[in-house]
């Protein structure tokens, strides 16, 4: 039998029309595969950016399978890359040419529906956009008028996740304890588009754009407070793309500002042991770090450990890259790992400051209380004993006992 080898020449048209979506990067790289070595997803499961970068530079993107959808754009690869191969920027390109021919593969099928509500209701859950500020019933919040100090942009999950609400609420508590004039736009208030971005659909995030853009323009804004860090790196990093030019800070850096000005008083015990998760795009893609970490630092009582996969390399919760929205099986949770670490360390309270951590770490934490009572041995479940709090809620507790005490 003779051994034939089949030549693949590359589809110039298809490399064209990825390069020209933004992937143009794939073109330096040299196959060496430790983007392969730090992706998350390989402590779970079988999975090759690598591969999805070569099938780029051949022009053989395979949209019809859910191997493009897995990238979470953690930001993991790009920073270890020692060719500048931007893996994030190619995967999006690819992502952006199955969405403009209606390709949506394997967990990826939850998208278009995904984008019509933003596009429709400027929150991706489907929520009716009159109930967007309903979190702030009872708190005496203002809506945001020109002269104010801040503007506090709440974002989808802070204002329709009922998880997450709780940590609006806690936001906007702090503030008024530290006598900060802020508002809301409330239903004039729209997706920040990053999500979607990165799932390809780019006319969904100009549209909520500019949306955006113009409210904050008709209301005289001129600083932005955003609780989410995907709301912090999109009108940081992408919304200059249309001009913005606003100052935008995450509330890590402002309360550690308030703290520092004499105006938040970080009185109070806390009294446990804690850990802090750095979300991606707080931590590694815009360099927060220590912000946080002071924070926690300043309650009384607390213990601050760290977790294996700190910092610069922390491990991702999942959610990035659109991934909140797409199915993830219960034996690839990136959220489990991450429990397991905390636990490790020895901490009672995992915190983090994203809605899509908290998501993901709430529904590990969940599953694993369920599958440890299943077993029924008699000893406190580690689901029950281990919580998981924004930074927020966390000083808000600890300002709240100070209160109490005489």
């Amino acid at each position: 039998m003779v051994n034939t080898l089949e030549t693949v020449s590359p589809l110039a048209e298809i490399a064209e029309e990825i390069e020209k979506a933004g992937g143009e990067a794939f073109k330096f790289c040299y196959q060496c595969g430790k983007c392969d070595v730090v992706c998350p997803w390989n402590r779970v499961t079988k999975f090759s950016i690598r591969r999805i970068v070569r099938q780029a530079a051949l022009g053989l993107p395979e949209i019809e399978l859910d191997d493009i959808w897995r990238c979470t754009t953690c930001g993991s690869c790009p920073q270890r890359c020692p060719r500048g191969v931007e893996q994030i920027d190619v995967g999006i390109a690819i992502r952006r040419v199955a969405s403009e021919y209606e390709v949506f593969a394997g967990a990826a099928k939850t998208l278009p529906a995904v984008g019509a509500s933003l596009v429709n209701h400027g929150n991706p859950m489907g929520e009716e956009r009159s109930t967007r500020s309903d979190w702030a019933d009872g708190l005496a919040i203002k809506p945001f008028s020109e002269g104010m100090e801040i503007l506090y942009f709440v974002g989808c999950y802070y204002s329709h996740d009922p998880r997450n609400m709780k940590v609006a609420k806690a936001t906007a508590k702090i503030l008024q304890k530290a006598g900060v004039d802020f508002g809301i736009l409330g239903s004039a208030e729209s997706c920040c588009g990053e999500s979607i971005r990165k799932t390809g659909n780019e006319e969904a995030f100009k549209t909520l754009a500019r949306e955006n853009i113009k409210a904050f323009i008709d209301n005289g804004v001129k600083r932005i407070l955003v609780s989410s860090p995907h709301c912090y790196h999109t009108f940081k990093n992408e919304y200059s793309e249309f001009m913005m030019k606003l100052e935008v800070v995450h509330i890590s850096e402002y309360l550690a500002e308030l703290v520092e000005a004499g105006r938040l008083e970080l009185a109070g015990e806390f009294g446990k042991k804690v850990t802090y998760h750095d979300p991606c795009y707080l931590g590694r893609h815009n360099g927060v770090f220590d912000q946080p970490r002071e924070l926690l630092r300043g309650l009384g009582g607390v213990e601050l450990v760290e977790m294996s996969d700190t910092r610069e390399k922390s491990l991702c919760c999942g959610g990035g890259g659109g991934r909140i929205w797409m199915h993830t099986d219960k034996e690839e949770r990136f959220g489990d790992i991450r429990l397991a670490q905390a636990k490790e360390a020895g901490a009672e309270v995992l915190v983090t400051s994203c809605p899509y951590c908290i998501s993901n770490f709430e529904e590990s934490r969940l599953a694993l209380l369920d599958q440890e009572t299943s077993a029924g041995d008699g000893a406190t479940p580690s689901g029950e004993t281990l919580q998981i709090k924004d930074l927020t809620e966390v000083i808000l507790e600890s300002l709240e006992a100070g209160e109490e005490t005489p």
